[in-house]
C-alpha cells in the first residue's frame, strides 16, 4: 500500500499548555491521525545527549495533553496498556493516565526481540505475554515504529491470542515516535479488526514531532541504515520541530532523530557508542561527502524553493514564512560547511558525556 499521507495536509486542531496538536487531514483515512510537538519531544528527537529518565519524562506532559485532547472530544473510558517490552517502557502511558483521571483497567505485556545482524533486522522472537482478555477493551499502546514489521508481528500475536481468549477490541489508542509505516499499518489492519471485533472503532494515532520515513538505503553520508533510520524526506514534520532545528542546525545532521529509543534510556552507553560511532564515520568520510547534498537530504528537498513549492513539499501550514527563509538560507549556506570541525564538535560533546556513565 502507498503511503496514504502524501495527500494529507496538517490542521491544527488544539493547543494546551506548552503542546500542539495538529490533526492529519484526508479523505481516505480510516483513523484518525495526530502530530504532536512540544519543547520536551522537540529536545528529546534533536539531542542524543539526551539520555535516561528524561527520555521518558520529556513526552509526559505532551501524552497527558493528547489524552486530555481525546475526553474533550468524548472518547473517554478506561484504559487497557499494552505494553511491548522494548522501546514501549519508554513511553509515560500509565502517568499520563493517572494525571488526566482515566483509569487504567488492566496491563498487558509482550516480550519481542529483534534479531539483528550486521545492522539488517533477520528475525523477531516472542518470549514472554502476559494478556488477560475482556469486552470491549480500549488498548493503549506506545513503541517506535520504523519499519512496522515488529509491531505487526506483536499485534498479530496480540489479536490471535485476546481472540481465542475470548476478548474483544474497541479502540486502539496509539503513541509513536514512528514512520509513515505507522499510517499503513494501522490503515491496513482496520478492516480485519472490524471483521473479528465488530464494534471496533479504530485507532487513534499520535506522532510526536512528525510522521517520519526511514531510509531506504545509506543516504548522502554513506552511514544511515535502511528501514531503522528516520529522515524527514517525504514525511510531515512539525513546523515547531522544524522551527527548532534551524536554531540549533547541527542536530540536523544528526544520523536520525531518534538513533535507539531503547537503548538511551536503559544501556546508555550502547546508544552512545552509536552515536560516536557514526560521527566518527562522518569525520573519516567528510571529504568524500557533499555537504550541500547532506543537508538537502536531511531536510527533505534537494534544491531551493519558492515559498508555496516548499509548503506544497514539507505540507506545512501558512503562516511560517520565517521558517522558510531560515531553511532556504541553511541550504544555500551549506556548501561552505565543515563536516569535519562539526564531527570533531560532536565527538568532543560524546565524550564528556560518557564520562559520566563509566
Amino acid at each position: 500500500m502507498s503511503f496514504k499521507a502524501q495527500s494529507a495536509s496538517l490542521r491544527q486542531v488544539a493547543s494546551l499548555q506548552e503542546t500542539n496538536i495538529y490533526r492529519l487531514n484526508s479523505p481516505e483515512f480510516l483513523n484518525r491521525f495526530f502530530v504532536l510537538t512540544s519543547p520536551g519531544s522537540r529536545k528529546l528527537l534533536s539531542f542524543p545527549e539526551t539520555v535516561g529518565f528524561p527520555c521518558y519524562t520529556a513526552i509526559l506532559e505532551e501524552t497527558s495533553a493528547a489524552l486530555r485532547y481525546l475526553l474533550s472530544t468524548g472518547l473517554g473510558g478506561a484504559f487497557e496498556i499494552l505494553t511491548i517490552l522494548r522501546g514501549g517502557l519508554n513511553y509515560p502511558l500509565e502517568e499520563a493516565c493517572a494525571q488526566v483521571g482515566i483509569r487504567v483497567r488492566d496491563m498487558h505485556f509482550l516480550s519481542c526481540e529483534r534479531v539483528i545482524q550486521d545492522h539488517v533486522i533477520t528475525g523477531l522472537e516472542i518470549k514472554y505475554d502476559k494478556l488477560n482478555p475482556s469486552q470491549g477493551a480500549i488498548l493503549a499502546i506506545g513503541d517506535i515504529i520504523a519499519s512496522g514489521v515488529t509491531l505487526q508481528h506483536c499485534l498479530d500475536h496480540f489479536i490471535k491470542q485476546f481472540k481465542q481468549m475470548g476478548g474483544s477490541i474497541r479502540r486502539i489508542v496509539f503513541f509513536t515516535i514512528g514512520g509513515t509505516r505507522a499510517i499503513e499499518l494501522m490503515e491496513e489492519m482496520t478492516p480485519l479488526l472490524r471483521t473479528l471485533f465488530p464494534g471496533f472503532e479504530g485507532f487513534d494515532c499520535f506522532f510526536y514531532e512528525g510522521v517520519f520515513t526511514v531510509y531506504d538505503g545509506p543516504g548522502v553520508s554513506g552511514i544511515n541504515v535502511r528501514d531503522i533510520d528516520f529522515g524527514w524526506n517525504g514525511g510531515i514534520v512539525a513546523p515547531e520541530f522544524r522551527s527548532w532545528i534551524m536554531d540549533h542546525p547541527d542536530a540536523l545532521l544528526e544520523k536520525c532523530i531518534i538513533y535507539d529509543g531503547g537503548a538511551r534510556r536503559y544501556e546508555i552507553p550502547l546508544h552512545l557508542d552509536e552515536v560516536t560511532e557514526y560521527w566518527e564515520g562522518i569525520l573519516e568520510r567528510a571529504d568524500k561527502i557533499d555537504p550541500q547534498a547532506l543537508v538537502g537530504e536531511k531536510l527533505g528537498y534537494p534544491h531551493l524553493l519558492g515559498y508555496e513549492k516548499w509548503r506544497a513539499v514539507t505540507r506545512v501550514p501558512e503562516g511560517w514564512e520565517t521558517l522558510w527563509e531560515k531553511e532556504q538560507a541553511l541550504l544555500s549556506e551549506s556548501s561552505t560547511l565543515d563536516l569535519k570541525a562539526l564531527a570533531r564538535r560532536r565527538l568532543e560533546s560524546m565524550e564528556s558525556l560518557r564520562k559520566l556513565y563509566q
